[in-house]
């Protein structure tokens, strides 16, 4: 682009551009070389010549062949001549055209002629005209038309003091030759020649032209520098909309990935869930069978105890008795009434103790029956306030764990205690349940309180998330506290 914008004369807009090429550069090359000549050339079209100078010779650092490097330091000698330091473009000139040979000729053609224009410049005329009209002449063979409008110049140059007519010729040939190549610089300086040529009557006519061809090639490049300027603008507008249209794509692209994700993460999670509610199912069934099967087990066990520790012997001594004392006598039949009464209320005993507890409406009545039945000659049982707590808010499962408690309590108080009174006493409040069990039974040792087979109360309250504390201390009695949420 830095090219094409000087091609068409606009030598800012150029320098603008490679300056925007620099950060594409990743390491000193043919491309820096190309970069730095460019700008050498666009500081010499606008008479910078120092700053020219110092691109053309970093350019020169990082030519890799014979080629770039001539074609650079003829570049340099040419600023040289401009600047009037026509020893330095000679010294330059002559020592490049001695190296190069038949391959670049075209290349050479050029810098014979800049060498004999050097020399004319210096005051080497001679010298001079001899590179130069050896140039034009080996040009007939080589084909280099833009180097010919040159050559021309220079020649006309060298003629426009000594022989105008010569001089006019030459230009007219570069003016030719420059409108066929459409080089519209090299046409202005030929007519600037020719504005000046004192072989001519009238010069008003080259006047003309030169003025116009100068005010139409300003427009053109002015226009040329607003639509370089605005391509530019638009291409890069295109190019940030399309960065946004692409950013925008992978921005929706990754939303509807993560939707993707998101779905697939929740339907596994569903399905972890459905295989977890599944799973816990399956364990608390098994859990509950198990435990069914344990207290069946538990059941089992302690009707068998109390049949063999209680009932067992019961029916033996009666057995006995009968078989040793004689049924026609009356006292004998009476006792033997009373031990089977005994029995009798034995096996009821332990039946209540393992039946369907009743959970309803009547919760508080078979509760009280219950514990009355430990009612005896020798113990008294007495109850307060169950009748003020509401049993209908309350869990069926907390109904069956406090009747198994008092109901275990009531058997630890017949085996063990040898108490004559008991108080059970029921407090309701807002949140909770509280139960007192007090007795003036011959109480225990704190540290023995658990192994009279009280682990099962405290298990069961425990498990409805309420708390049991026992209290008791050698011929002081027993006192447990229950307490639970309602």
């Amino acid at each position: 682009m830095a090219n094409i914008q000087q091609i068409n004369g606009d030598y800012y807009g150029s320098r603008e551009t490679l300056t925007e090429a620099l950060p594409y550069v990743k390491k000193r090359d043919i491309y820096t070389a190309t970069i730095n000549n460019f700008f050498g050339i666009a500081d010499k079209e606008l008479s910078n010549y120092d700053d020219a100078i110092y691109y053309y010779n970093e350019a020169l650092k990082d030519c890799d062949d014979v080629i770039c490097k001539q074609s650079i330091l003829n570049n340099i000698s040419a600023v040289n001549i401009k600047q009037q330091k026509y020893n330095e473009a000679i010294k330059i000139l002559e020592a490049i055209t001695k190296t190069s040979g038949e391959k670049y000729e075209n290349n050479k053609l050029r810098m014979i002629d800049n060498l004999g224009y050097a020399y004319f410049k210096k005051g080497l005329n001679e010298k001079g005209l001899l590179l130069m009209q050896n140039s034009a002449n080996l040009r007939k063979t080589f084909i280099d038309d833009y180097g010919s409008i040159e050559n021309n110049l220079h020649l006309s140059e060298y003629y426009s003091e000594s022989k105008p007519q010569k001089s006019k010729q030459f230009a007219l040939n570069a003016y030719q030759t420059a409108t066929k190549m459409h080089s519209v610089d090299e046409r202005l300086e030929a007519l600037s020649l020719l504005m000046i040529n004192n072989s001519l009557s009238n010069n008003t006519v080259y006047i003309k032209t030169f003025i116009h061809l100068n005010d139409s090639i300003l427009k053109v490049r002015n226009n040329f520098k607003n639509k370089f300027a605005k391509i530019k603008y638009d291409s890069k507008k295109e190019k940030d909309e399309n960065e946004k249209l692409r950013l925008e794509k992978a921005e929706n692209l990754l939303l509807l990935q993560e939707a993707k994700y998101q779905k697939i993460f929740f339907l596994i999670g569903i399905i972890a869930l459905f295989v977890i509610l599944i799973y816990s199912r399956k364990y608390y069934q098994n859990r509950n069978r198990i435990g069914k099967i344990k207290t069946a087990y538990d059941t089992e066990t302690r009707i068998a105890k109390n049949i063999h520790d209680e009932l067992a012997n019961d029916v033996f001594y009666a057995i006995t008795f009968t078989q040793t004392q004689s049924l026609t006598k009356e006292e004998v039949k009476e006792t033997l009434l009373q031990k089977l009464n005994h029995i009798y209320t034995r096996v009821r005993g332990i039946s209540r103790e393992n039946n369907t507890i009743e959970t309803g409406a009547n919760y508080s009545i078979h509760l009280k029956e219950m514990v009355s039945t430990y009612n005896s000659d020798s113990t008294n049982i007495i109850i307060n306030s169950i009748e003020k707590v509401n049993w209908d808010i309350i869990d069926d499962i907390k109904k069956i764990a406090i009747h198994r408690v008092l109901q275990e309590l009531m058997v630890n108080m017949k085996k063990h205690s040898e108490a004559s009174l008991v108080v059970l006493k029921f407090e309701s409040t807002a949140n909770t349940i509280t139960i007192n069990y007090t007795d003036n039974g011959k109480g225990c040792e704190k540290n023995q309180i658990i192994k009279n087979g009280l682990q099962n109360m405290e298990n069961r309250i425990l498990a409805i998330k309420g708390t049991i504390t026992f209290d008791s201390e050698p011929e002081k009695g027993f006192r447990v506290k229950i307490s639970m949420p309602k």
